[in-house]
């Protein structure tokens, strides 16, 4: 409130001189708000800054808040700076062993990720997996290759460490928003299950639909429960075993639908994928699939040790991934956490040569470093804001989005924001001259970006974070657009 007394206290001292206070519309909402039943008892600010990096408004500007998914506005647009607009993620093809004369690969065929999120994923800017599988197909074929003697093995373990952050919510980490990335994936890492309701008090009826993953046992221990109560179905799972439970309850009256669930076995799921193409397209394949454990040792659908992995790969290609801008725009306007937590873990890979999360955030820093940036004001732990221990003040939000503008990628980085319309900005009024991220948890909401000027550049540089509000979410959107609207004018 400190900004607010001394706004007050001018306004008194120009009236007592005979003068009238001007105050800007976006002053005179920011009171209202701070006085309204909506935020009074919340935690807020609002950071707004010109076109010269000099602040409009400042409300709890150095107040310390969970951004949530505001942060991904820094993963994003430090992976743009780091790697560039036009960057794309490579997957190789090597093997194991040698190719016979008849065109008999006489060992193991590796999949080698390299930090491609879209690999399988239903996303309108991935390839389809059949045009992926042709793509490596054709590599064998200009090989030589006719017949697969051994394996097809998936190998994600370019990225070393979890797969999630270690402070991310348990439930969470079963959901197909954390789901957790590794260097190869598939479908996002995700499975669709198919749910409806049956008796009240009887398990949810539950089918798995895509991807297959004919190693993982899903227990059913969920309930039918009584009209009205909504869905808290949740997947328990993890990387340790091929074992998952279906928990909590489905009310009877709501209609069947597909839930998006954590599949923790992304590069077995690849490998199983590319050996039944394979097939189907009337290859011979002598062995299995698999994939290299954290140890390194191949791992196979019973999951037993089938040895270390080799270290002689003989490389056979690489396919190419979509433009990273396209990747992140994807990022922005869906909120996706794999994009994001993908996007984190290769600048750690590539920075550091460790993908671990403390490796991914020193990269991060160096990129604030390079663009002057001060880490007063900012913590960050995870690309997504999926975890509560991301800490960041509008003041560094704001000061982040104006430094931006100094990128070589700051073009990309722009393009990459939702209007209001779009993505998670859908129920907003039209405004095309806003380009902005949203970020949303259970008592947050925050929206930062840009309002463009006449020229179609940033005019002002914004952020506004509301946390442990008790208010609905339409009734704290409602108040933060009458302030987005008061900025515009």
């Amino acid at each position: 409130m400190r900004h607010l007394h001394i706004t007050l206290l001018l306004a008194g001292l120009l009236l007592s001189l005979g003068l009238e206070a001007q105050e800007s519309a976006a002053e005179k909402t920011l009171k209202q708000l701070a006085g309204s039943a909506t935020l009074k008892d919340a935690v807020w600010g609002v950071v707004a800054k010109d076109a010269s990096g000099n602040n409009i408004i400042s409300y709890n500007g150095n107040k310390m808040m969970m951004p949530a998914s505001n942060i991904k506005l820094v993963t994003s647009g430090a992976a743009l700076h780091v790697f560039g607009p036009e960057y794309r993620f490579k997957t190789g093809l090597a093997y194991s062993g040698s190719i016979g004369e008849d065109g008999t690969l006489d060992g193991d065929l590796y999949i080698l990720g390299g930090g491609d999120p879209t690999i399988g994923s239903k996303d309108s800017i991935a390839m389809r997996p059949e045009a992926t599988f042709w793509r490596w197909k054709t590599m064998l074929t200009k090989a030589g290759v006719k017949k697969i003697g051994g394996r097809i093995i998936g190998d994600g373990s370019s990225w070393e460490g979890n797969l999630e952050h270690y402070s991310w919510d348990y439930a969470d980490t079963g959901t197909y928003y954390g789901t957790g990335s590794n260097s190869l994936c598939f479908y996002q890492n995700t499975i669709d299950l198919e749910v409806s309701a049956s008796e009240e008090g009887k398990p949810v009826n539950m089918r798995q639909r895509y991807p297959r993953t004919p190693w993982l046992q899903i227990e059913n221990l969920s309930q039918t429960a009584a009209a009205g109560t909504g869905n808290s179905l949740y997947l328990f799972t993890t990387d340790v075993s091929p074992y998952a439970q279906l928990r909590g309850t489905y009310a009877k009256d709501r209609k069947p639908k597909i839930e998006r669930a954590a599949n923790k076995f992304g590069a077995l799921t690849c490998a199983y994928y590319f050996r039944e193409n394979l097939i189907s397209g009337g290859w011979e394949v002598a062995g299995g699939y698999a994939f290299v454990g954290r140890g390194g040792n191949i791992i196979g659908p019973d999951f037993a040790s089938g040895g270390p992995a080799s270290k002689e790969l003989k490389p056979l290609g690489e396919s190419e991934g979509p433009e990273l801008r396209l990747i992140t725009r994807e990022c922005n306007v869906r909120s996706d956490n794999f994009y994001a937590e993908s996007l984190l873990r290769a600048m750690g890979e590539a920075s550091c040569g460790v993908a671990v999360y403390d490796s991914c955030l020193v990269a991060i820093k160096d990129v604030l470093l390079d663009l002057g940036l001060l880490e007063r004001g900012y913590r960050q732990v995870d690309g997504s804001g999926l975890s509560r221990m991301n800490y960041i003040s509008p003041e560094w939000m704001a000061s982040f989005l104006y430094a931006m503008q100094k990128s070589p990628a700051f073009d990309a980085f722009l393009s990459s924001l939702p209007q209001p319309g779009e993505g998670t900005l859908r129920g907003l009024p039209a405004n095309p001259r806003l380009r902005m991220k949203s970020g949303s948890m259970d008592g947050i909401l925050c929206y930062s970006g840009y309002i463009l000027g006449d020229d179609g550049k940033p005019a002002t540089s914004f952020s506004i974070f509301t946390n442990n509000t008790t208010a609905t979410q339409a009734e704290v959107r409602s108040a933060l657009v009458r302030l987005l609207l008061a900025l515009d004018k």
